[in-house]
């Protein structure tokens, strides 16, 4: 009875809305929301709305929407009777090393890693040892992003890359507590190295005392480390830390089309490792320009890094772990059969740890609120089942892996290589030297 009283009253009033959409001229019509949607896209008008409302700068978490990266247009070539497949997956390595020539390599069971999210700057602390937890259970590392170093994500972790960062939240001597240094230059959602603000009033005693401030004072991550002043002086950095450390050292930079020349500066360094994070990178909030507008495509990012290394004689020096948009087993296994020695992974990981708390969120509020350190339901969060799912994940990702590695006829993961990838466009595969379908073989 109620439901038919409620469709008459509505009956009217969908008369006169569906009359108005018919007969008024487009200026009145409220149809034209329809038309300014298309032009501007929703996601435009949205943004518009939230610059209006503040005229501050937005921040928009997780990454951009833009996926310029074409991986679905690369395929894999199957083995079956000119070259056999393997016989049995148990034979099929996945151990992965970081920084073999050290003292203290970093030894993986797989060639994924969690990328850099910082405490504070991004997630919450229950967050944080979720991922820690679930890494060391599935044999793999995480890394504390650019933030210092806490006693719960060290106890948790099993293996932990800390990153030295341009707010010097890290201190030096954190650095003897960590299996790897990676220094922060850049990343791709921030399109590179830019002057981020975290406000007194948004940091809680915890982070206060992990980022050792006084009350009352705000964090700023600065676009250089502290006096550098040219590239000269970040080599002499990194070479100095690098020189008194036993663990595998690296340095994160954004993709851009300049990374040749960063390149170049790089190769003055002994660093063990280089992380390329395309322009697909997430974060917990940057601005939609940055995130949109700047940077190089993570496949392109990576194509060009290796073939520079290659060119130059370089890339037994420096192992390359790849970053930025990558969230299927299919694209973590072109990414290494391209040149990439491992990958980090962020957003899409995260969506694995809530998979089973979304619900705590929805649909009230987006997921993130429960990841996130500024998240309103950040204390609803269940640490120990987010790494449960997180652990889950990443063996599920590897179990996949191993099973296209068996198809192609190899026994690791270090033999894929680009004769394992076909692609039909033409252009892509002149830029990528991956082989083109529409070519017989003779």
């Amino acid at each position: 009875m109620i439901e038919k009283m409620m469709l008459w009253f509505m009956d009217p009033t969908m008369d006169a809305a569906m009359k108005n959409m018919l007969t008024k001229k487009y200026e009145e019509n409220p149809f034209l929301m329809t038309t300014i949607a298309t032009k501007l896209t929703p996601r435009a008008i949205m943004e518009a709305g939230m610059r209006a409302e503040t005229g501050q700068e937005i921040k928009r978490p997780i990454g951009s929407p833009n996926v310029l990266s074409p991986w679905e247009k690369i395929m894999f070539s199957p083995r079956q009777l000119h070259q056999l497949p393997t016989e049995t997956k148990k034979s099929i390595e996945t151990k992965t090393i970081i920084g073999p020539n050290t003292k203290k390599p970093l030894e993986l069971s797989m060639p994924i890693l969690l990328t850099g999210m910082s405490y504070g700057g991004s997630l919450s602390l229950q967050m944080k040892v979720a991922i820690a937890k679930g890494t060391s259970r599935a044999g793999t590392a995480t890394n504390t992003g650019e933030t210092g170093l806490t006693d719960e994500e060290r106890d948790s972790a099993n293996l932990l890359i800390g990153q030295y960062n341009r707010a010097m939240r890290m201190k030096e001597e954190d650095l003897k507590h960590l299996d790897a240094i990676e220094f922060q230059l850049g990343q791709g959602a921030w399109g590179g190295a830019a002057e981020i603000e975290t406000k007194s009033e948004d940091i809680r005693e915890h982070l206060r005392g992990t980022w050792g401030l006084k009350e009352g004072k705000g964090s700023t991550i600065k676009p250089r480390f502290p006096n550098v002043q040219k590239s000269e002086d970040i080599v002499e950095l990194v070479n100095r830390v690098k020189s008194q450390a036993d663990v595998p050292v690296g340095i994160k930079i954004a993709g851009s089309d300049f990374i040749e020349y960063d390149l170049e500066v790089i190769s003055k360094m002994d660093v063990d490792y280089i992380v390329i994070d395309g322009a697909e990178g997430g974060t917990a909030g940057a601005p939609p320009t940055l995130e949109d507008d700047f940077g190089l495509p993570t496949l392109h990012s990576l194509v060009r890094a290796v073939d520079w290394l290659n060119e130059h004689n370089l890339k037994e020096k420096y192992q390359i772990i790849v970053s930025g948009g990558l969230t299927t087993p299919g694209h973590f296994l072109k990414a290494l059969a391209i040149g990439a020695d491992a990958v980090y992974i962020g957003s899409i990981a995260l969506m694995a740890i809530l998979q089973s708390q979304m619900v705590k969120a929805l649909p009230d509020s987006p997921p993130p609120q429960l990841a996130l350190y500024s998240g309103k339901l950040r204390d609803e969060f269940d640490a120990e089942e987010g790494a449960k799912d997180l652990a889950n994940f990443l063996n599920s990702c590897m179990n996949e892996m191993k099973s296209a590695i068996q198809v192609l006829g190899k026994k690791t993961t270090t033999e894929l290589n680009r004769e394992d990838l076909v692609t039909m466009d033409k252009e892509l595969s002149e830029f990528s030297g991956i082989r083109y379908g529409a070519s017989k073989r003779v």
